[in-house]
Parts: C-alpha cells; structure tokens; sequence
C-alpha cells in the first residue's frame, strides 16, 4: 500500500477524498451502486447511438459513502451527447 512518502506516492495526484475513509461507512455499497449506475449510463448512450470511444465511465463513493459516477467525454463525444440531447429535448416539446 502507498502512503505519503513511499515510492509510488505522487503528491501531485494526490486526492484526498481517495485515501481518506470514515470508519462505519459504508463505501462498498456505494461503489456497487454507482457501478451499476454507470453501466446503465453507458448502456443508454451506445442504444442512443453515442460513440463511446471518446468516453470513460468511472464508479467511486463519496466520503459520506454515496455513490459517485465520474463522466470524462472528449470534445467531440461531449458535442455528440449535446447534439442528441437537444434533438430528445425538441422531441419532447413537440409531444407535450
């Protein structure tokens, strides 16, 4: 295990939300739930035809244990979403 000062241990990197834990808290289960979270997320954006290449799903927990989804897009993933969430949203008027 890494810990401040040991080879391995970039101070530039450093997130303390990474290496700080509250005992009692239950950080795996918010883990497992973001997990699945993002997997939902990602399963959504490949049926809305998104290329997924440019994009990286990332499951953690928060320090109060909740689960966290971390959304990474390249420029032109982050346009392709904007694109095809503008095009559900006009839908979605014309419905209404």
């Amino acid at each position: 295990m890494d810990g401040i000062g040991d080879d391995g241990f970039d101070s530039e990197d450093l997130d303390p939300d990474a290496v700080l834990w509250v005992r009692g808290v239950d950080y795996l289960a918010g883990w497992r739930d973001a997990t699945q979270a993002a997997a939902e997320l990602g399963d959504a954006l490949v049926e809305a035809g998104v290329d997924t290449a440019g994009i990286k799903l990332r499951a953690t927990a928060a320090l109060d244990g909740s689960g966290v989804v971390r959304l990474e897009l390249s420029a032109a993933a982050a346009r392709e979403v904007a694109v095809r969430a503008r095009a559900t949203t006009a839908r979605w008027r014309d419905i209404s």
